[in-house]
């Protein structure tokens, strides 16, 4: 193959019937994104603007949303344009960044919720020590791990990938993930190795954490009194919803993408839509009705004319 001709662009090949239903295709996930943009940014907001809002737990949410709105948008802007276009394509350069910002963001979700459940477990377990522990530099330092640390690992992979030579251009999905893999004349065996290390790293510990430290406030919510159980369960189950729907979904699409298997092409589409639709949507509705604090404050925004 001429090397020329190896840095050129990507058709995405997993989209369905888009040229019949490319208006209603359009229309429908223009609102959705419009939906995940307001639902999530309405919660940051109140969680800004409001000072009981201001402990760490509402800003490790706030954390957690702004960053579901930051992975949205690495797919939705390319995903509308492409429907409305008469070829889909992405240029190889582009497709690296899609593919950087899409796990960068995405691996942070876990680290995200990883803090949030040590900052669970020290209020529930080690409630005197609260304040101490969970100070604003300590905040801040897990803010910026969450964020930076799986994106320095992602664009160590990245760079290692834009210098693999390619043999194949046709994407079978609509936007860029590990199925990049499959382009490579020659399958990488550090790509494939280091690839595994940050799952490791980004998923595999940040879990194995999680799963950790809840079975901590179990096991002190069961030695504890009625009032220590409400409270746990009130702060932690909407953690464990989103952290179990998150890690299914993640979890689906990995192995959907490393199987060899055929899937169809409609079956394809959903799989692949799953993780950017499921918790951007509905993360903003678990944490508005579940989180008490959160929810009197939705209820004051939009009922605040009611009796008046």
């Amino acid at each position: 193959m001429d090397e020329g001709l190896n840095i050129t662009y990507f058709i995405l090949d997993g989209h369905v019937e888009v040229h019949k239903y490319k208006y209603l295709y359009f229309i429908i996930f223009l609102i959705v994104y419009i939906l995940i943009i307001c639902s999530n940014s309405t919660i940051v907001y109140l969680i800004w603007k409001h000072q009981d809002l201001h402990e760490p737990m509402y800003i490790f949410i706030a954390a957690l949303l702004l960053n579901s709105v930051l992975f949205s948008t690495t797919i939705f802007p390319k995903l509308l344009m492409d429907f409305l276009s008469e070829k889909q394509v992405i240029s190889y350069q582009a497709c690296l960044v899609q593919f950087l910002l899409y796990y960068g963001f995405g691996y942070s979700e876990f680290l995200l919720l990883a803090a949030m459940s040590y900052d669970r477990y020290v209020s529930i377990c080690k409630p005197l020590q609260y304040p101490t522990i969970m100070r604003k530099k300590t905040i801040n330092i897990f803010l910026a791990l969450a964020w930076l640390l799986p994106a320095l690992q992602i664009v160590a992979l990245t760079i290692m990938i834009s210098h693999q030579k390619l043999c194949s251009f046709t994407l079978k999905l609509i936007f860029c993930n590990n199925t990049i893999y499959k382009l490579f004349c020659v399958a990488s065996r550090e790509i494939s190795v280091y690839g595994v290390f940050i799952l490791l790293n980004v998923v595999g510990f940040p879990v194995f954490f999680i799963v950790f430290t809840y079975i901590r406030i179990l096991i002190i919510c069961y030695h504890s009194s009625g009032d220590v159980r409400k409270k746990a369960a009130q702060t932690c189950l909407p953690h464990l919803l989103v952290l179990t729907n998150y890690f299914c979904l993640f979890t689906f699409e990995v192995i959907a993408v490393r199987l060899e298997y055929e899937f169809p092409k409609t079956a394809r589409l959903i799989i692949s839509l799953q993780l950017v639709l499921y918790n951007p949507l509905f993360n903003p509705l678990i944490y508005g009705l579940k989180m008490k604090e959160i929810s009197k404050h939705l209820n004051r925004l939009f009922c605040q004319d009611k009796g008046t």
